[in-house]
C-alpha cells in the first residue's frame, strides 16, 4: 500500500492527480502545515527538506513532487508519452523547468505579493517578472499543441495543473486573459473525474486556514531567525 502525505497545495495536488488517474491504491495522510506537522522528527524522517508532499511505497520513499510523479510513472507505465528517446529527453526537460521554474517562481512571487513585509518592489517585480516569464513559455508550447506533449496527456500536463491556480492568486482574471492556452488546459483537466476526485481530497481534512502566528512561524521559518 502506498502511504501519499498530503496537503492541499500544488505540488501534493499533482501527485493526487496521477493517483486518481491511474486508480492506485493509497492511504492518504494528511500533514497540516499551518500547524508545523511537517517539521516533526516522524515526517522529518520521511522527508528530511520538511516539506509535502511525500510518498512511501514499501522500501521506497521519494520527497519531491517530480521524483515522485517520475516514480509512479516508471512503475505504472502510464502517462510517460511517446517511449523515445527524443520524447523522453523532452518529457524530462519539460518536467525539469515546471519542476525548477514555473513552481518556484510562481511561489515566490505569491509570497512577496501577499505575505511578505513591505516595501519590497525588488523582490516582487524580480518573482513576478519570472514567473509571468515561464507561464510564457507554457502558453507558447500549449498554443501549437493540445498536451505539454502534444497529443499525449502525460505527468508533465499533472505537473503543470497543480500549479494553474497559482496563474490566479497571482494574476487574477488577468493571468486567465494573457495566459489562454494554460487556461484552455486548465479547464479541460478540471473537467476530468480524476481532477474533480483530486480536488476533493481537501475536503477529508480539516486544515488550518487561518494565518495567525503559530502559521507564520510554521510556513515563514526565515522570519522567525531574523527575528
Amino acid at each position: 500500500m502506498i502511504d501519499f502525505y498530503y496537503h492541499p497545495t500544488p505540488n501534493p495536488s499533482k501527485v493526487a492527480l496521477f493517483l486518481e488517474e491511474a486508480e492506485i491504491d493509497y492511504q492518504l495522510i494528511p500533514i497540516d502545515t499551518s500547524r508545523g506537522e511537517q517539521h516533526t522528527p516522524a515526517y522529518r524522517a520521511i522527508n528530511p527538506n520538511g516539506k509535502v508532499p511525500a510518498l512511501t511505497d514499501g522500501d521506497v520513499t521519494l520527497f519531491d513532487s517530480s521524483a515522485i510523479l517520475l516514480y509512479l510513472g516508471e512503475k505504472t507505465g502510464r502517462f510517460m508519452g511517446d517511449p523515445s528517446p527524443e520524447s523522453q529527453a523532452e518529457l524530462m526537460s519539460w518536467m525539469m523547468l515546471i519542476g525548477t521554474g514555473v513552481g518556484p517562481f510562481t511561489g515566490q512571487a505569491i509570497h512577496f505579493k501577499h505575505y511578505a513585509p513591505k516595501p519590497n518592489d525588488y523582490a516582487l517585480h524580480r518573482y513576478v517578472f519570472e514567473a509571468e516569464r515561464h507561464w510564457d513559455l507554457i502558453d507558447q508550447r500549449l498554443a501549437t499543441r493540445h498536451y505539454m506533449m502534444g497529443e499525449h496527456y502525460t505527468i508533465v500536463d499533472m505537473s503543470l495543473w497543480g500549479w494553474c491556480r497559482g496563474i490566479d492568486y497571482l494574476m487574477g482574471d488577468a493571468g486567465w486573459v494573457r495566459f489562454p492556452n494554460v487556461k484552455r488546459l486548465y479547464d479541460e483537466l478540471n473537467s476530468r473525474p480524476a481532477a474533480q476526485r483530486a480536488n476533493a481530497l481537501r475536503t477529508r481534512h480539516a486544515f488550518k486556514t487561518e494565518l495567525d502566528d503559530e502559521t507564520k512561524a510554521s510556513l515563514f521559518q526565515h522570519g522567525q531567525l531574523a527575528a
